[in-house]
């Protein structure tokens, strides 16, 4: 993921009400959750800072600009132990957050996420809020039980999309569906892609002109053959275009050029690449759950399929119960469920090759 700016701060629960198992899962987490950004002083940095009796940072923002090297130091960081003062933390966040002496820069998109094992000793609302008061856009993931008003008000709204409870084994679930957030927020103020399938993907900018004269030009092409490059003119008014008609595993090269008699805006460019023709889906999202149903969706949902098969059963267990959905569809209710109790869910692309691709979530029904 590129022409990304953005300031990312991981604030770890390194206390003592934590184990060592839990703490190198979250570690694998972290690991994971950064593989895709591009690092450097124009694309996203990365701190870290413990929680713990005294708030401590590992390293500040500007010390690793490359994936490697950053990927290296969260595999050398080491817990701490100690008392869980997030509040303390929390004040120490933001104070670094916004310090030239820790590489934070000053108009950039700043991102805080939080992993919690849903314990805390001291006030967390007010420093918090503060933070969120700044600018920052705060993501919780929380491992243990937690108490779900008191953090849904401390994450950013809506919670449904900033906060995620979770099993620290089933961390792997949420990766993707954060890393997209988390590029939302880095890359709100960019030329940027989304609803990427294997023929076509949404370019996304901000509004820039204002004068009814004004226009873009829109140019793209494949990096490694720029001579079939196609251009566009979009009116001044939009802030966002559809390209379809596409080549599957293909990097595209973008670039809008505001056009204006008025002002000077800079070309923005971006580089989006293709999906393959057969994906499964990348996202199986579980929501509205009750004490017999909840709501199953997923994405991308590409032309070449024809069928979705959504197979769920209790775990542990050996019944499994399959609903099939049609292709143009991303989304069902699975219902007749037993209350509180934990399913296995997988979503099939069925393709109309014949090929199938899957994904598999957990989802609880209410007590």
């Amino acid at each position: 993921i590129s022409n990304s700016e953005g300031d990312l701060l991981f604030l770890l629960d390194s206390s003592g009400s934590v184990s060592f198992y839990e703490f190198s899962r979250v570690k694998e987490f972290m690991l994971d959750l950064v593989q895709p950004f591009t690092f450097g002083p124009k694309d996203v940095q990365t701190s870290i800072i413990h929680i713990s009796t005294t708030p401590t940072m590992e390293f500040p923002f500007d010390q690793y600009l490359t994936g490697d090297t950053l990927r290296q130091a969260i595999r050398d960081t080491r817990q701490l132990m100690g008392d869980t003062n997030t509040g303390k933390a929390l004040s120490f966040a933001k104070e670094k957050l916004f310090s030239n002496e820790a590489g934070a820069r000053p108009d950039v998109p700043k991102v805080l996420v939080w992993v919690t094992d849903g314990f805390f000793t001291d006030d967390i609302s007010e420093p918090m809020q503060l933070l969120k008061d700044m600018g920052v856009t705060v993501f919780i993931v929380s491992t243990g039980r937690g108490n779900y008003l008191e953090l849904s008000a401390a994450a950013s709204q809506p919670p449904e999309k900033h906060l995620h409870f979770v099993d620290v084994d089933d961390l792997p679930i949420i990766t993707k569906e954060l890393q997209d957030a988390i590029q939302d927020v880095i890359q709100a103020n960019r030329l940027h892609a989304v609803d990427i399938t294997s023929s076509s993907f949404r370019l996304l900018w901000p509004k820039l002109l204002s004068q009814e004269t004004d226009y873009y030009t829109l140019e793209y092409a494949p990096v490694n053959d720029l001579a079939r490059k196609r251009t566009k003119q979009v009116a001044g008014a939009h802030t966002s275009i559809l390209l379809s008609n596409l080549v599957p595993e293909t990097t595209y090269e973008v670039a809008l050029i505001p056009e204006s008699n008025v002002h000077y805006f800079p070309p923005q460019t971006t580089r989006v690449t293709t999906l393959a023709e057969e994906v499964s889906p990348a996202q199986v999202l579980i929501s509205e759950s009750g004490p017999h149903s909840f709501h199953v969706s997923w994405a991308p949902t590409p032309d070449s399929v024809s069928s979705y098969q959504i197979l769920y059963g209790p775990l542990p267990g050996n019944s499994v119960e399959l609903v099939v959905v049609d292709g143009k569809h991303n989304s069902t209710v699975v219902e007749n469920l037993a209350p509180n109790s934990t399913y296995l869910v997988t979503v099939t692309a069925v393709y109309k090759s014949g090929k199938e691709k899957s994904l598999s979530a957990k989802a609880c029904t209410q007590e």
